[in-house]
């Protein structure tokens, strides 16, 4: 019994200027990878990046907001508590 497995790709159409083609073409061919094997590689990589550098966005923020908040804190702390003495 044969079992087919159904390939979750979609093919697309766009425009690419000729230069950007051949130079895609001379690196496929030097990675021996089909054109739309490379491109395909290359939009995964900068999803990825692209995913990465919003998620270092996101914790630089939230670290910011941490940090006002400590900051926050303190000086509340250092108003309600009296002072430490030894």
């Amino acid at each position: 019994m044969t079992t087919q497995v159904k390939r979750k790709v979609h093919t697309v159409s766009v425009s690419i200027p000729l230069n950007l083609i051949a130079q895609v073409d001379e690196i496929a061919d030097a990675m021996n990878i089909k054109r739309s094997k490379l491109i395909s590689n290359l939009l995964k990589e900068f999803v990825s990046k692209r995913k990465d550098a919003l998620l270092i966005e996101g914790y630089k923020a939230m670290a910011e907001q941490h940090r006002e908040f400590a900051e926050l804190s303190v000086n509340a702390a250092r108003e309600a508590l009296p002072p430490w003495e030894q």
